[in-house]
């Protein structure tokens, strides 16, 4: 069995499997944890795990991912479950603050990415994580991003921010207070967003 994956070749079998896992236990916790919309529980499959996993091929599949906010697992635990199915190279960190969240992700990542770090912290204070690869879904907007790519991202690393149909405007504001480099990569799953690749963020 393979499944056609945004941005990722065939994909194995068990790295299906581990994705599907990853949909049935947010079926499972969400009504008592509230991880996402109850309105996209019927479309998390695509709404959920394949708008996660088309970061995965986005950057380089090695070294250390930080995924910042991750409540319900999303992108941190999608890519940390496709690593691990394709025998990545690569350690994922998920930050969530809220406790019950975290406990969710601890549990989630048992299962279906053991190697997986779960650090119950303010993304503002947590210690530096120096991220290969940076990610936040539907966390903040670009400006207040920034702030925190410039305290965990490595000096050569990659944020990754998918964004709705706002973001040329968040990129404008962006770049009145910040300098980065941006490559823009079009949603495979919003036709109106884009996944921006910010790299080398630092203050006007």
């Amino acid at each position: 069995m393979t499944l056609d994956l945004p941005g990722l070749p065939d994909v194995s079998r068990e790295t299906a499997e581990r994705l599907a896992l990853v949909e049935s236990l947010l079926r499972k916790w969400n009504p008592a944890i509230n991880l996402v919309s109850r309105n996209t529980l019927a479309d998390a499959w695509t709404r959920h795990i394949l708008d996660s996993a088309q970061l995965f091929g986005l950057s380089q599949p090695s070294g250390h991912w930080v995924d910042m906010g991750s409540g319900g697992g999303f992108p941190g635990l999608v890519i940390a479950a496709i690593a691990e199915g394709q025998g990545a190279d690569l350690s994922v960190t998920l930050i969530e603050s809220d406790q019950r969240k975290a406990t969710f992700l601890r549990q989630a990542a048992r299962e279906v990415a053991p190697r997986t770090r779960v650090l119950t912290d303010r993304i503002e204070s947590a210690p530096p994580q120096n991220a290969d690869t940076l990610s936040a879904r539907a966390l903040a907007d670009l400006p207040a991003l920034l702030d925190f790519a410039s305290r965990h991202l490595a000096k050569d690393g990659t944020a990754l921010f998918p964004k709705g149909a706002n973001w040329k405007q968040e990129v404008e504001q962006a770049r009145k207070d910040w300098h980065f480099d941006l490559t823009v990569h079009p949603s495979t799953t919003d036709p109106a967003g884009a996944i921006l690749a910010v790299r080398a963020p630092s203050h006007e």
